[in-house]
This record gives structure tokens, C-alpha cells and sequence, in this order.
């Protein structure tokens, strides 16, 4: 069992704790539906509410970032010209998603980092994550029939029963530039994956 708590200090205490013992693919599937709640309970004196698109007052973003609701960002994030934020995404507090970086239904935990031209898609990143330029989490198994996206357990693979999930990176991780972390990628706190590295937990021994 993957427990979201082994992975991220403080779940317990964050805005998600209602959802804490979700498996990781369970709270991607759901994740316009918890935004939607999360922005229910917004205080409006912190944040500006345009329909479902809430950035707090300390937050920056830049002219020409494309943002798309259900989405919340959180305190003194920076999203920059040409980020692309949609499909229902939580952005933790002191968060960077950088010019051309695209993030798509996914919990981003506070400082974490997306340089540049990164794709994280149907994900979930703990605390102080960074990932260099142009790395990749892919969501789809577009290069097999059977779309049933595969998590590595004990050693074991356990399907997960979702055709898009990306990943799990535990607090502290980092992700090297064009880097690729196949869909079901499960990282413990501190992994770090090398430059130009493809992580494939379903190639895994």
C-alpha cells in the first residue's frame, strides 16, 4: 500500500488531509472535484477569486502564463510567462512553474520547482521538488493497448486501475534536465534521477 504520508511530511496538516489516505492515482482522478472544495473554503481577503481560478494576493503571474480552473495558487508562488496550468491543479506555497512548463492535474506541495519546459501531468510532488529543464512525468501509456497504468510495490507491479497517472515524487526529490519518468513512477523522499535518464518502473527489476 502507498501510503501518501511515507512520501510527504505534514499531509496530515495540509488543506489535502481530508484526502490523505488516498492512493496517489485515487486523488489525481479526483482532482477537480478537491479543488473545487478547496476553493469553497478560501478566505477572500487572501486570495483573488476570478470563477474557479484562485491566486493568492502574494502570488506573481506573469503576462502571457495560461491558467484554466479548477485551480488554486498558493502563497508567494511565482508562475511565469508561458506556464500553462489546467485540468485541476493545487499549488502549494513558495511553488515556480517556469516558462514553458506545463503542469495538468496535479498537487504540487510547497517549494517545489518546475524550471522550464517540463511536463507533469495527473501527478502528485511533495515538498521542495525540482525538476531541471525539460524533464518529463508522463501520464499515458501511449505505447501499449492496454492503457492501464502500473505501480511498482514491494517489487511487485499493482495495476492501478487509471489510464493516466503520472507520478508520486516524494519530499526533496530531484528530476534531472530531459529526464522522463514513465507513467506509475513512485519516487521515495530525496530520490534523485540522473540527466537524460528514463525512469521506468514497469522496466524496473
Amino acid at each position: 500500500m502507498i501510503r501518501l504520508t511515507d512520501y510527504i511530511a505534514n499531509v496530515a496538516q495540509s488543506p489535502l488531509a481530508p484526502w490523505a489516505e488516498l492512493a496517489p492515482w485515487a486523488l489525481v482522478t479526483q482532482a477537480s472535484a478537491i479543488v473545487r472544495t478547496l476553493l469553497a473554503e478560501l478566505p477572500a481577503d487572501e486570495y483573488i477569486i476570478q470563477g474557479e481560478i484562485a491566486v493568492h494576493r502574494t502570488a506573481t503571474v506573469e503576462p502571457g502564463a495560461l491558467l484554466k480552473g479548477p485551480l488554486i495558487i498558493g502563497a508567494e508562488c511565482f508562475i511565469a510567462s508561458g506556464a500553462l496550468l489546467r485540468g485541476g491543479c493545487w499549488v502549494d506555497a513558495h511553488c515556480i512553474i517556469g516558462p514553458g512548463a506545463e503542469l495538468k492535474t496535479s498537487f504540487v506541495f510547497s517549494g517545489s520547482k518546475l524550471a522550464h519546459f517540463n511536463f507533469v501531468g495527473d501527478s502528485v510532488l511533495g515538498h521542495g521538488i525540482n525538476l531541471e529543464a525539460g524533464s518529463i512525468v508522463a501520464n499515458y501509456r501511449n505505447e501499449r493497448e492496454d492503457k492501464d497504468v502500473q505501480v511498482r510495490i514491494d517489487g511487485q507491479l499493482q495495476r492501478t486501475g487509471c489510464d493516466k497517472f503520472g507520478a508520486l515524487l516524494g519530499d526533496q526529490s530531484r528530476i534531472g534536465a530531459n529526464a522522463v519518468l514513465a507513467p506509475g513512477a513512485v519516487l521515495a523522499p530525496a530520490s534523485v534521477i540522473g540527466r537524460g535518464q528514463v525512469f521506468d518502473a514497469e522496466a524496473s527489476a
